[in-house]
Formats: C-alpha cells, sequence, structure tokens
C-alpha cells in the first residue's frame, strides 16, 4: 500500500510509505488518503492522529511528478476534497492531527503540514513551496494556509522565490512546535500525543471545530457561534468526570461521552 493506516488504541497513524519516492503523492495514495481520512471522522475511539512519511529523507515531496500528466488548468479544476492528501483544508476531521516530519516536506507535502494541529520536525528537515520554479502554484492550501501562519513578508518570500527554510527557521516563525535530533523525533511526538490524550477528547475536538471554524470572524461572532463538537462536549459527561476528579485528586478517566 502507498499509505499506511495503524491503529493503537486511541491514536491512529498515517503514514505516506513510498520512501523511494520521496513519499510523494501519487493518484493511488492520494486516492486512499481520502478514505483513510474519511474513515477516521467516523472512528469515535481515535483521538489523535500522526501523519508521516516512511523512512528517513523525506515526509513529503508533494505531488508525484511522474503522475499523467495534466495542465495546470486540468489540475485545479479538479476534485481533491480536502485539499492536498485530503488534509491541508479538511474542515471535517475534528481529530487533532500531529505532524511527524523526518525530512522534506516540500510542495503539497508542506501542504499538509500546514492542515495540521501540531508539528514536530527532526532538525534535518526542511519546508518549502517551489511550484513557481516549474510553472505551477501551491493551489491545494499553500498560497491560502501560509499567509495565515507566518508573517505576510515570510510567506511571500517563500512562495515568490520557492526558497526552503529549515527546521530551525520554521520554528523561530512559529510554523512548527518543536524540532529535536532525529533520535529524539519519535519522543517528542510520542510526548505530545500523551498530552493529548490527557485531556478530554471531546474538548479537545470541540476546541480544534471552534478554531478552524472562527479564524476569520470577529471574536465576538466566534464567540456567539454554537457549533455541534462545542455542544457535544458540553453536554458529555466526561464535562462532569473532569471536575470530579480534580474535586477528588485522581486522573479523570475520559471516555469519549
Amino acid at each position: 500500500m502507498s499509505v499506511e493506516l495503524k491503529i493503537e488504541g486511541h491514536v491512529a497513524t498515517v503514514t505516506l510509505a513510498r520512501p523511494d519516492a520521496l513519499n510523494a503523492v501519487d493518484l493511488g495514495a492520494e486516492a486512499e488518503l481520502q478514505r483513510i481520512w474519511a474513515a477516521l471522522e467516523a472512528n469515535r475511539e481515535v483521538r489523535v492522529i500522526v501523519l508521516t512519511g516512511a523512512g528517513d529523507r523525506a515526509f513529503c515531496v508533494g505531488a508525484d511528478m511522474k503522475n499523467p500528466s495534466t495542465t495546470g488548468l486540468e489540475y485545479w479544476a479538479a476534485p481533491r476534497p480536502g485539499g492536498f492528501g485530503g488534509i491541508a483544508l479538511r474542515e471535517t476531521l475534528n481529530i487533532p492531527v500531529i505532524a511527524r516530519v523526518n525530512g522534506f516536506a516540500l510542495g503539497g507535502g508542506f501542504e499538509m503540514v500546514l492542515g495540521c494541529d501540531i508539528v514536530v520536525a527532526c532538525e534535518e528537515a526542511s519546508f518549502g513551496l517551489p511550484e513557481a520554479l516549474v510553472g505551477r502554484m501551491p493551489l491545494d492550501g499553500g498560497m491560502t494556509l501560509l499567509q495565515r501562519q507566518i508573517p505576510f513578508r515570510k510567506a511571500m518570500g517563500m512562495m515568490l522565490t520557492g526558497k526552503r527554510i529549515k527546521a530551525a527557521e520554521a520554528l523561530a516563525l512559529g510554523l512548527i512546535n518543536e524540532v529535536v535530533p532525529r533520535a529524539e523525533l519519535d519522543a517528542a511526538v510520542a510526548r505530545w500525543v500523551n498530552d493529548i490524550l490527557a485531556c478530554a477528547p471531546l474538548s479537545v475536538q470541540a476546541i480544534k471545530q471552534v478554531v478552524r471554524n472562527t479564524s476569520t470572524m470577529s471574536a465576538t461572532q466566534a464567540q456567539a457561534l454554537r457549533l455541534p463538537a462545542l455542544v457535544a462536549a458540553l453536554n458529555s459527561s466526561d464535562s462532569q468526570e473532569g471536575v470530579k476528579a480534580f474535586q477528588e485528586k485522581r486522573k479523570p478517566q475520559w471516555t469519549g461521552t
């Protein structure tokens, strides 16, 4: 399989498994990713997702340039729900997604990173949108997401030149959460996973839904919005369990209900 899904307990790991192609996404991988994200949306047991690439060289270098040739207009017109890889612009997945960046994150691969909630990278990782260098554009989230996540001039400098930045610079820009030596990457991701699992799953999902759906609203408009995940969390038994556990000085036992 070009994409692998592993679920252990409440954690799902999605791995782009084409290391010989630097985990570039071909048509088959794109279809498989769409299927996986839809399945995870419907899985009430999964509380956190880790997205990564196989091997030590690349997270993902974007679309496979060996795909059947299409014009820029044909590519733009083709349906890709959720943006590149089904995740860059996905609005229906409330489960937190952690990007485990183990190497190059370029083009669509960088767009996938921009669509994640938390990003942990090894020191050798690099990020970029090189589409303009090959006569294309970052159509699946890059042009709309990068300018919202880092300062405007930095975003334009990257997109207008195709410039790559290293993990340390991405950290300084606030683009990623943590940079670690490669040998410590899995441990760092595990810490983030465990920190999320320590929180009430419905509260976490509500926070993500509210943040993702209100970013272009005024604070007053956003505060007034009654989104489904928010209502579900407020009505949940976990909301009572959290307070009770605090009063009893014990760890809460989350049920996700």
